[in-house]
Parts: C-alpha cells; sequence; structure tokens
C-alpha cells in the first residue's frame, strides 16, 4: 500500500465522481441563494452569502455549490430570505444566517454562518422559511414558528418577533407548511388550507384584505394535497391535479390568464396531472406526472426557463426538462430535480444561484456544477491501492489505461454523467480493457466530442476516477 498526495482542484465543469450524477435528493430555494440535499444526507449551498446563509463558515458569495459545515443526517433543507433551515433525522431542526429578528429561534439575535439548534424543538417532521420567519411542523400535527411577526406571521395571537419557536393557535391535525413573504400556510389532514399574517394583496384567500395573528381557513378549498407560498401569493395542489391560486397577480403569477389580484383563490389555466408547485418572488412553477416543469408569472431574468424574459399570465413549458421529480422557488430563479440526482436551475444569477460557476443570468436551464463532490484547492493526503495512469492526457481519442493490478470493470462517463463506455469482466468489448497486472488496456473514444471526461475504475475494494481531456 502506498500514499500519494493527491489535488482536488475546483474546475467550471460537472463532475460527478463514482458513476452517480450529482448525488441530489431533494433542493430548495431562499431568496438568491440554492441548497440540495445529497445523497449521503450532507448539504450544500450556493449564491448569496452576505449573511452566512451558504453555512459553510464565511460570508462570501458561492458560483458553485459549497458543504454546509459540519451536519449530517439532513434529510430536508428550507431557505428563508437570507437564512437557512435543516431538518436532521433525529428530529432536530437547524439554522444559519441572518438573525436580526430571531429567525434563527436559538434565543438571540446573533448572526451566523454556521448551522446552530434551534431551541427546544424535538419531532419535527417538516420545515420552511418565510422572508424573516421560519415555521416547523411536528409529528403530533402542531406547528411551531419564531423570527419576524409584525404582520403576525408566527400565528400566535400577538405581533411580536420571537427568536425562540412559538406554537401556532388552534392548529391540530396539520400535515404540510408553507412560508410566503410575511404570510404563512398550513395544510390540514382533512384537505382545507390555513394562512395567518400579511394580507395586503388577499394572499391569505379568505375574502378580505386584512392581516391576521391567527390562522384563518382560506375560502373554498377542500382536497388540497400541496400548499406553497410565493411573495404575495399563495398555491395549493388538488387531489384532482388542478392548481389553485389567490393574492397578487401583476405579472400574472396566479396563472389565470389576467392580471388581476384574487383574495380567493382561483384556478390556473389548463394545468392537469400536477404532482408539485412551488412558488418564487412573483412566478410559481408546477410540475406535471410526465416530468415536465411549467412556470408563469415574472419573467425579467428568465424564472420561466422557457428561452425569453417575456412575463406570462398562463402556465409555460420549460424548455428541454423532463424526468423531473422536484421543483423550487427563489425571488428570481428555480431550481428542478432530475430523476437520476441532477439539478438545474435557470433565472437571475448575479449572486451566482444558479450554481453554474458563473453570474450569468439564463432563460433556459443549465445544469448545476460540481453538485455534492468536495470542493476544495487543499493538497489531501489519501491512501490507494489501485494504481492507474491514463495516457495521452489530452488526448485525440484513444487511450491508454495502465493498471497496477487485475480490476472488476473499466468505465467512461460524460459531463452529463452518461457512462459511454463500460466494460466488466463478464462482457469486455475490448480484449485489454481488463488487462491483467502490469498490462496496457486500450479504448476508442475518436467518436466522442471534444470536452472532458472521466475514467472510473473499480476494483473489490476501490474506485479510482482519473479526469481526461480529448481534443
Amino acid at each position: 500500500m502506498k500514499k500519494i498526495l493527491l489535488f482536488v482542484i475546483l474546475l467550471s465543469l460537472v463532475f460527478y465522481p463514482f458513476g452517480t450524477i450529482a448525488s441530489a435528493q431533494t433542493i430548495a430555494c431562499g431568496y438568491a441563494h440554492s441548497f440540495a440535499v445529497c445523497n449521503d444526507n450532507t448539504a450544500v449551498a450556493w449564491g448569496l452569502n452576505i449573511d452566512g446563509q451558504l453555512g459553510n463558515g464565511t460570508n462570501t458569495n458561492s458560483k458553485v455549490p459549497a458543504h454546509v459545515n459540519s451536519l449530517t443526517g439532513i434529510t430536508a433543507i428550507a431557505g428563508g430570505w437570507d437564512h437557512s433551515l435543516a431538518l436532521k433525522n433525529d428530529g432536530t431542526v437547524w439554522a444559519w444566517g441572518s438573525n436580526g429578528v430571531g429567525e434563527l429561534g436559538n434565543g438571540n439575535n446573533t448572526f451566523s454562518n454556521v448551522p446552530l439548534p434551534v431551541s427546544s424543538l424535538t419531532g419535527i417532521i417538516a420545515i420552511t422559511g418565510g422572508y424573516s420567519h421560519s415555521l416547523a411542523l411536528k409529528n403530533d400535527g402542531t406547528v411551531w414558528a419564531w423570527g419576524y411577526n409584525n404582520y403576525g406571521e408566527l400565528g400566535n395571537g400577538n405581533n411580536t418577533n420571537s427568536n425562540v419557536p412559538v406554537p401556532v393557535s388552534f392548529l391540530t391535525g396539520i400535515t404540510a407548511i408553507s412560508g410566503g413573504y410575511d404570510h404563512s400556510l398550513a395544510l390540514k389532514n382533512d384537505g382545507t388550507v390555513w394562512a395567518w399574517g400579511w394580507n395586503y394583496s388577499g394572499q391569505l384567500g379568505n375574502g378580505s384584505n386584512t392581516d391576521s395573528n391567527i390562522p384563518i381557513q382560506v375560502n373554498s378549498l377542500t382536497g388540497i394535497t400541496a400548499i406553497a407560498g410565493g411573495w404575495e401569493h399563495s398555491l395549493a395542489l388538488k387531489n384532482d391535479g388542478t392548481v389553485w391560486a389567490w393574492g397578487a397577480n401583476l405579472y400574472g403569477e396566479l396563472g389565470n390568464g389576467n392580471t388581476a389580484n384574487s383574495n380567493v383563490p382561483v384556478p390556473v389555466s389548463s394545468l392537469t396531472s400536477i404532482i408539485a408547485i412551488a412558488g418564487g418572488w412573483s412566478h410559481s412553477l408546477a410540475l406535471k406526472n410526465d416530468g415536465t416543469v411549467w412556470a408563469w408569472g415574472y419573467n425579467n431574468y428568465g424564472e420561466l426557463g422557457n428561452g425569453t424574459n417575456t412575463y406570462s399570465n398562463v402556465p409555460v413549458s420549460v424548455s428541454s426538462l423532463t424526468g423531473i421529480t422536484a421543483i423550487a422557488g427563489g425571488a428570481y430563479h428555480s431550481l428542478a430535480l432530475m430523476n437520476n440526482g441532477m439539478v438545474w436551475a435557470w433565472g437571475f444569477n448575479y449572486y451566482g444561484e444558479l450554481g453554474n460557476a458563473t453570474n450569468t443570468d439564463s432563460n433556459v436551464p443549465v445544469p448545476v456544477k460540481g453538485l455534492c463532490t468536495p470542493l476544495t484547492t487543499a493538497v489531501n493526503e489519501i491512501t490507494e491501492q489501485l494504481s492507474v495512469s491514463v495516457f495521452p492526457n489530452p488526448s485525440s481519442g484513444k487511450l491508454s489505461v495502465q493498471l497496477s493490478e487485475n480490476i472488476s470493470s473499466i468505465e467512461i462517463i460524460n459531463l452529463l454523467g452518461e457512462k459511454i463506455f463500460t466494460s466488466t469482466n463478464n462482457h469486455s468489448p475490448s480484449r485489454s480493457a481488463l488487462a491483467e497486472h502490469g498490462q496496457t488496456s486500450t479504448i476508442d473514444l475518436s467518436s466522442q466530442p471534444k470536452g472532458f471526461y472521466f475514467v472510473q475504475v473499480k476494483d473489490e475494494n476501490e474506485i479510482v476516477t482519473k479526469k481526461i481531456i480529448i481534443q
């Protein structure tokens, strides 16, 4: 066994190690920051970080995913305006970022750029963030809230901020929660929706425009299976696959073909077979059961993802996305999680919230780069038994792979995580692709496009990945 020094360099490319694609299982957005929970139940974040909302111990923005410090066992993550939340598999909640009005829930008002435990919360099964308030759903069906409360968004009958969790009044049997800008939503086990907080544009959906510091029932909604809050609008998904919306509609965020506000729910035009919804600042998203994504509302930065920057008051198809399993909306950007674990982003990118190593807006989806991979420029000492040499590198397409010992497979993976070449002991397209100790394998990639690829070599105990360039 020998020790080698491995330089891990952050590159502007998509690197999916060990044959997996992106390795994300959950996504979420804050105002101008984004998250993914990785398959190992750690989390990464990218985008705006002025208040420490990325949780990586710095206050520096990041254009690529950076690991949230010291958190493991994460099952859910959520973003507020400039704070962040995570739910662990032990039922505790952790928070970081801005804390001027107590949105971290730890008993003080000090900002933190690393995760801190929210006070006295156990048995939590869901979390959500509003502008400067936070919500948590307990396994007994009750809801707890903390942070800003000027408009009654904590739902506890007063308008006083709280830097520790307080119970939302009168709510039992709750199965889902969602935070808007300064309002909050809860879904009950009987399929009804309840709302509280700011109601300037009718976002509480009760037929009035009066704020409420206790939950009130949204008019005429039954059979609801999911809810989502935007800035001054709200969304609900019905068990028949239709979507309903209420509140502000200046940019068409209600998706009903006009731009008139509504303080009662109205049906979103022409949407059927929807399985998930999400709200942004003034845009809305829906995921169809065929894996496509639809969007409507504000589109100045391309947050609808349809290749234009034109607002739409009816749903339009997000370009080129299929196989999507989850969606999330930020203020002016959007995210989608693919069934292979890859994350796509579009919209505003001034702070790097698209995670593609640039600060350029995009009105079509772009892949998040370096997702769920260690991002460091440090020199790490590792122990490696399997020695692999790949040459020439760069190459015109014909590669030689020299091995130190017998191996079980060689795979070539492109930047989309697709295996373009696979060789195993049971099936070997190239006689020398599984060369014995000291021998050399030859693989012909001359038919592949120029660019970056990864050679992955496996034996019984180890996986080695080498970056190569075809030119």
